[in-house]
């Protein structure tokens, strides 16, 4: 036999031959951390605990001189010292592909809606990096949002990120739910991090109705998960908006709630491997976490992903120090007012308290002129209101307010949109100059 067919046959015989893992032993575990005497892994790296005839998924969290530190992503019960630890070599992936629309999946890419396996999927790590930000197009195009008073007073691009600020129970899920069904691009992907169980499946049948989940995918971490599933739920969603907009170059809405429970779930994992307690608790980790999520969505070469994130603020309190973070990040903030809300104005969007960073770029002179007018008329409303309340105003002391209290009913009904109430940006626009263009 020549050498060459001798070193052919030895090449194929090593390929065949079944490699034995290298596994490491569990030696204790303590809170959310569970100790293990090798194998040799990386951070954020996927291993198996099994034991007992079962298996159970964890990540490498941190180090402590030569054991790994492992954070469970599963259930822990029966864990007993001597489970063996073995590494897969890499991170947790997602679930890729145009097999996913339609579908809900928990955190770790797996289907919970009992239509059977993904189809059509590939997968894809859950941690990359952000655009190159001179790779990045410019944002110039609107996105048509399908609520009115999004669309008029603080229109959002294409490739925005843009958070939904607002206390509880006043109407965050239900604006996500308009948003998704109504919205002007090519698909959704929705991520619930930390939310209650019995929400899940309202907001989907409710919110989101059928005709919303057939173009949207959902990924649901509830928050009694383990808080690397919740941390996992938020990066696996934003990998599936960047393959729709990478690979299919498409124009996707990647809404998440809330970034306040995913900053919840990170300040546990970082004061579970030790890190002191910052600002009302949070972790620096958090801090250096929220960028890192938060830029990964935006314009790419040919798509787009546009990011809607809720932040839950505690209190009603928007400079709470996770809201004043993620504001500083984003490209424009929508205030949730409870004050709207016990008024049964819905939604309850404050135009005074907010912004769109980009709006500039993607409306035309006249938009902004009317959707300035319109600001200012509220503006004066307001601050004459308690006037006005009691009686105390007399009309022509301000010409501004007088026709603000003219058209205040107008613009209620224009600002006010059932949640199953469809709207364009067309008709947001039309509604707007009606309001306050020429002659109006």
């Amino acid at each position: 036999m020549s050498g060459a067919l001798a070193w052919a046959e030895l090449r194929r015989a090593v390929e065949q031959v079944e490699l034995l893992p290298v596994v490491g032993r569990v030696t204790g575990a303590a809170g959310l951390i569970i100790e293990s005497a090798g194998p040799k892994a990386k951070m954020n790296e996927l291993c198996w605990l099994r034991g007992d005839g079962r298996t159970v998924a964890a990540e490498v969290v941190g180090f402590r001189q030569d054991r790994l530190l492992l954070m469970p992503l599963g259930e822990t019960d029966g864990l007993r010292p001597g489970w063996e630890v073995v590494a897969t070599g890499g991170p947790l992936k997602a679930p890729v592909g145009p097999g996913l629309l339609g579908r809900v999946i928990d955190g770790l890419g797996n289907p919970i809606d009992d239509k059977g396996p993904l189809e059509d999927c590939g997968r894809r790590p859950v941690i990359g990096p952000a655009p190159d930000p001179l790779a990045r197009q410019r944002i110039r195009k609107p996105l048509g949002m399908g609520v009115r008073a999004l669309d008029s007073l603080m229109t959002v691009g294409m490739g925005q990120r843009i958070g939904i600020f607002a206390g509880s129970g006043v109407g965050k899920s239900t604006l996500l739910g308009m948003v998704a069904r109504a919205t002007a691009a090519d698909c959704n992907v929705i991520a619930l991090v930390g939310e209650r169980g019995r929400e899940v499946r309202e907001f989907i049948e409710k919110d989101l109705g059928e005709e919303g989940l057939r173009r949207s995918v959902v990924v649901v971490a509830t928050s009694e998960q383990p808080s690397l599933v919740r941390i996992r739920a938020a990066l696996l969603a934003t990998t599936i908006a960047e393959w729709f907009r990478d690979v299919q170059g498409l124009d996707v809405i990647l809404m998440m709630d809330s970034v306040t429970r995913l900053a919840q779930a990170q300040r546990e994992v970082g004061l579970a491997v030790g890190e002191p307690p910052a600002t009302r608790g949070y972790t620096p980790s958090v801090f250096s976490m929220l960028p890192r999520v938060l830029e990964r969505s935006g314009t790419g070469a040919t798509g787009s992903v546009t990011g809607v994130y809720t932040v839950l603020v505690d209190g009603d309190d928007m400079n709470e120090p996770v809201a004043d973070a993620v504001r500083s990040i984003l490209d424009g903030h929508v205030v949730l007012s409870r004050k709207l809300a016990h008024a049964g104005h819905y939604p309850a969007i404050d135009p005074l308290q907010s912004v769109s960073r980009v709006m500039p770029d993607v409306t035309t002179p006249e938009h902004r002129a009317q959707a300035q007018r319109l600001r200012a008329l509220l503006a004066a409303y307001q601050e004459a209101e308690d006037l006005i309340q009691i009686g105390a105003y007399q009309k022509g002391t301000n010409p501004l307010v007088d026709e603000a209290l003219a058209k205040m009913d107008q613009i209620k009904r224009f600002l006010i949109q059932p949640f199953d109430e469809p709207s364009t940006f067309q008709d947001a626009l039309q509604g707007l100059a009606a309001l306050c263009g020429e002659g109006a």
